[in-house]
């Protein structure tokens, strides 16, 4: 990090800087450290589904020079005075939001990713004008409530897709009461949320089945990550034989896709959960809902309160992220590889290690 005078430092991301979604690097300014905020010197990020929608437009609302990333791993190099949780050399996490307005009924709640004011960690605008930049860079600043200590125990890389698909799949399971052992569950889609959907679902003590479009995943689904079962969407006896055995799917999907096969799955008072982020809308026929008094619900990651307990829960539990650390000169072809789900489960980049700051 460079000094540009007391107040601003410089640093180097990797950014897009149009809808092409094509990452490379880009020098920008930090904010100087207010009082609450925690300074990170960026360890490893995780790169998300969600990153290649901000970062070619997908949903309509990016602005560039973008320099996305969510899952932030780093350590402290510098506090706030009214900062007493952290210290320089802690090692620590942050994930999708960077900020709220505190005051509504979320936020008093302590659900503050629902805020309708959030600030997103990048592609939004901070409280003073400047566009938030996420963790494809050298260097945050974040204020102290949207950080999270890593605990011992958990290596920095295994940490960062915790702080985005881990939390996600964790705080639907909790909020809707899902955590009793002996529950059937489902998880449709493979990816970075699923897989950890599968692990944290086994460790809670659940029969989870791994429903996907062919058979092609059966083995890493079963052998690799402990599925109980493994259901072919595309196979119609399959599908018929296992009507009314989940009491919930966690559907992690994020294209279009139908949804009256996966209700038809539900139990009565089933629940299944949308999780991916879909530009389009999704349809059924009301009787499939009605007849079963089943739900179709959403959750959007978790809080930082809940964060804080699947880091914890990973822990306790011995359970990690399966990853693929790459390089920041490789983020496009992760990127690219994503896209086409050629990832076992979840890229991580090396920022720290990626001397960026030289490659401005």
């Amino acid at each position: 990090m460079g000094s540009v005078d007391a107040s601003e430092t410089t640093v180097t991301g990797w950014a897009a800087r149009d809808a092409t979604g094509h990452l490379g690097p880009y020098t920008y300014t930090l904010r100087k450290t207010g009082p609450e905020d925690v300074v990170l010197k960026v360890k490893y990020c995780g790169i998300c589904h969600t990153d290649i929608h901000q970062v070619k437009n997908d949903l309509g609302a990016s602005k560039y020079p973008m320099v996305p990333g969510h899952e932030v791993v780093g350590e402290v190099v510098e506090v706030g005075p009214e900062v007493s949780k952290y210290r320089a050399g802690d090692v620590v996490g942050v994930g999708v939001i960077v900020g709220c307005c505190r005051d509504c009924r979320p936020c008093k709640a302590n659900v503050e990713q629902y805020c309708n004011k959030k600030i997103w960690s990048y592609n939004d605008v901070y409280t003073d004008g400047r566009p938030t930049q996420g963790g494809f860079s050298s260097a945050m600043v974040v204020d102290q409530k949207f950080v999270v200590k890593i605990p011992a125990g958990l290596a920095p890389e295994q940490a960062a897709p915790l702080l985005c698909a881990g939390v996600t799949v964790y705080s639907p399971l909790k909020h809707f009461g899902l955590m009793t052992p002996g529950l059937r569950g489902g998880i449709l889609g493979l990816g970075g949320v699923g897989h950890m959907g599968v692990k944290v679902a086994k460790s809670m003590g659940h029969h989870v089945t791994v429903i996907s479009s062919s058979n092609k995943k059966r083995a890493e689904a079963m052998d690799d990550l402990g599925a109980d079962a493994y259901l072919v969407s595309s196979d119609a006896d399959q599908m018929a034989a296992a009507a009314d055995s989940l009491d919930y799917i966690i559907d992690t999907v994020p294209v279009k896709h139908p949804l009256e096969p996966y209700l038809a799955l539900l139990k009565m008072d089933g629940k299944l959960v949308l999780m991916g982020v879909i530009a389009e809308p999704l349809s059924f026929v009301s009787p499939m809902v009605m007849l079963g008094r089943k739900t179709i619900t959403g959750s959007f990651i978790g809080s930082m309160d809940e964060t804080e307990e699947v880091l914890k829960f990973c822990v306790d539990k011995g359970l990690t992220s399966q990853i693929e650390v790459v390089k920041m000169d490789y983020v496009n072809q992760a990127l690219e590889r994503l896209e086409r789900n050629d990832v076992r489960y979840r890229f991580v980049v090396d920022v720290a290690g990626s001397n960026i700051e030289n490659a401005a």
